[in-house]
């Protein structure tokens, strides 16, 4: 008797359906939607894909993802899927872009185990604070803030990255690669000047440090530093 009763309304549901067909869906036409396919490399983590190296873009200050935006759009940066997506938007609509992603906060990972020696990790916390003023290497924190969590108006955070993909950067800088733009910037300078000694601590100690603190939009580069990139990217204007 049960799978009579069921079979009745099995039958007289696909009757409902049948007269009432179930209408398309709509999809809204609002920033968020049209920006979906950029998670699909872009999520809320850093990973490896088959060609490169997808950073996490969420709550990285505006100005900074406006500046890559508009380097992968008028080919100062190569990476020809990013060229083709964006070879036909607007310096507006990839400023909303920018500002959309910058507003998003993702949880970030749990700091690793620090696997570096004492005078290992002595060499990255040099670097980190004090730099080194006879190669003219400026501290990390110099430009990328006490907290290293980043400053207005385009300088990102050092930390919640893996080390994979600091590796992989700080490689990028110093030999190019398939990434890299067509006029040095400031992270390839300086890192050219450093040792892979160097780099391989900062690379190994950053994913180590908990992300705490304020978030990019707390602090601001000094003046003289953003003179000196002005320099660097001869005149490159940088959104405030």
């Amino acid at each position: 008797m049960k799978f009579i009763v069921a079979i009745l309304l099995w039958g007289a549901a696909s009757l409902a359906c049948a007269a009432n067909p179930a209408s398309p869906l709509e999809i809204p036409d609002t920033l968020e939607q049209r920006l979906k396919p950029c998670i699909i490399c872009h999520g809320d983590e850093d990973r490896a894909g088959r060609d490169a190296y997808y950073p996490r873009i969420a709550g990285k200050p505006a100005g900074y993802l406006f500046n890559q935006l508009r380097n992968f759009r008028d080919g100062k940066r190569y990476y020809q899927a990013m060229a083709i997506l964006l070879e036909n938007l607007s310096d507006d609509y990839l400023l909303e872009i920018a500002r959309y992603f910058s507003s998003l906060k993702y949880p970030y990972p749990q700091p690793v185990a620090n696997t570096l020696s004492s005078e290992e990790t002595k060499l990255a916390e040099t670097l980190i604070h004090s730099g080194d003023p006879e190669r003219d290497i400026p501290a990390c924190s110099a430009c990328h803030g006490k907290a290293l969590t980043g400053t207005k108006p385009f300088i990102p955070s050092l930390l919640g990255l893996p080390h994979a993909y600091l590796a992989a950067q700080f490689g990028g800088w110093r030999n190019g690669g398939i990434m890299r733009g067509q006029t040095p910037d400031c992270m390839s300078e300086i890192a050219k000047k450093m040792t892979q000694e160097e780099v391989n601590a900062l690379a190994v100690w950053l994913p180590t440090q908990p992300v705490t603190g304020e978030s990019a939009e707390a602090e601001e580069l000094a003046p003289e530093l953003v003179q000196r990139c002005h320099t660097i990217f001869a005149g490159e204007d940088f959104i405030q």
